[in-house]
């Protein structure tokens, strides 16, 4: 396999399908923040800013606390 490919591999399955996954998964929460909150993020909009600067650690955090919210 060339440079190449394994670069745009590693593009699309570390970075792009998480994000995908997080703006799309039906349990991510709303993207606007709560009334009462004073951050300007909503739940599902801090979780994608977190996988975009973290990249496959940041999907592994949010499913981990999937998990953890699902019990």
């Amino acid at each position: 396999m060339s440079a190449q490919t394994t670069a745009w591999l590693i593009l699309i399955f570390g970075f792009l399908l998480p994000l995908l996954h997080v703006a799309l998964a039906p349990g991510g929460g709303p993207w606007r923040p709560p009334p009462d909150s004073r951050c300007p993020l909503g739940p599902r909009a801090g979780w994608f800013v977190m996988v975009l600067l973290l990249g496959p650690v940041g999907w592994l955090l949010y499913l981990a606390s999937r998990r953890r919210r699902r019990v």
